[in-house]
């Protein structure tokens, strides 16, 4: 078997849930994903394994999504009547407001500082990988964390980390 294609395979999970996080739907994040392998495939000469494919993956993933970011700027916004709630919906539950807060708080948040925020706590990817997938320096990425949590803090009211204190 082509190792080239099961490494693919072994990633779609992860730009699935990417995709999804970045686009906030599923149909659109099966578009992107599937362009993108598309595009890993048709170009796999391109790719030097000087890195995990996973990592180049991210970066073909993220360029398409912005790419069609700046072609639905020029579009224009559509809205899906199917999203408009009810007016006589009954409110969720506690937990699916949190939830729903926070969503909408990293929706809110600048491109840069949300693709760095899902990179790194979404897929779980380390620093220095999550710096080279937005090729950036890794201070720049931190520091764009930085922001990020501290602007979600501020728009879901949710208190800085207390300092720990040891108890006598």
């Amino acid at each position: 078997m082509d190792t080239f294609l099961d490494q693919l395979e072994a990633c779609v999970p992860a730009l699935r849930r990417y995709a999804r996080a970045l686009t906030r739907s599923a149909d659109l994040a099966d578009d992107l994903v599937q362009d993108c392998l598309e595009r890993a495939i048709s170009r796999r000469g391109l790719f030097r394994p000087s890195g995990p494919v996973r990592a180049w993956l991210f970066t073909i993933l993220l360029n398409l999504h912005r790419n069609a970011l700046r072609a639905s700027h020029r579009r224009g916004e559509t809205v899906d009547f199917d999203t408009i709630p009810e007016p006589s919906t009954p409110a969720p539950q506690p937990g699916h407001i949190a939830l729903a807060e926070m969503a909408r708080a990293i929706e809110s948040l600048p491109l840069e500082q949300k693709e760095a925020l899902l990179l790194v706590t979404l897929e779980g990817l380390a620093y220095g990988e999550a710096a080279e997938i937005l090729k950036i320096p890794l201070g720049t990425l931190m520091s764009r964390l930085g922001r990020a949590r501290s602007a979600l803090r501020t728009l879901t009211g949710t208190p800085a980390e207390p300092h720990l204190r040891t108890v006598k």
